[in-house]
């Protein structure tokens, strides 16, 4: 009966010490989030966005860190995703369900949103034009300042706007349903 106790407590203190010698990488400088585009809380998905949100840290942000006119991963670390669970428009051009990257390309006074095929890309690096589903230009606002790099969707007639903020530029995306 000892020796079965002082095994199972050798054992034990032996899987202790493989579970503390355990390393974790440390937090993400831009953590990943998620954003929905759904017609209330209960409802399922209509749009996802999977993005990490880099943060302005006393940074000029568009001009600057984010050039004008350079194709940007919209956010920071890998692509944005975005998956549509059924088919949009986009402008003229309907995109079918599925997930896609999600790139941009900022301007002062527009910006130019892709949909892109390419999926599982790290930053905008290896973009392809090419692999374009779909692209819109659209107009640039301005509004309160945003430390963090952010993506929300609001519902309007027929679908929803996908608004991105950051610093004080703030675009907003029309899908359609």
């Amino acid at each position: 009966m000892k020796k079965s106790l002082l095994l199972i407590a050798i054992m034990l203190m032996g899987t202790l010490s493989t579970v503390n010698a355990q390393k974790f990488a440390g937090l993400q400088k831009s953590p990943t989030d998620i954003s929905y585009a759904k017609a209330d809380r209960g409802s399922k998905p209509e749009i996802k966005v999977v993005y990490s949100r880099p943060q302005k840290k006393g940074r000029k942000i568009f001009g600057g860190l984010e050039k004008y006119g350079k194709v940007w991963r919209t956010g920071a670390d890998e692509a944005t995703e975005i998956k549509f669970f059924q088919d949009v428009k986009m402008g003229d051009k309907t995109i079918k369900a599925g997930t896609y990257s999600l790139f941009t390309i900022p301007g002062e006074k527009e910006w130019t949103i892709i949909i892109n095929s390419d999926l599982d890309s790290w930053g905008a690096y290896s973009y392809e034009e090419g692999k374009d589903v779909a692209r819109i230009n659209v107009p640039v606002a301005s509004g309160e300042e945003l430390e963090v790099f952010s993506i929300a969707f609001k519902k309007v007639d027929k679908g929803y706007h996908m608004v991105m903020g950051w610093d004080t530029t703030r675009v907003e995306v029309p899908f359609y349903m």
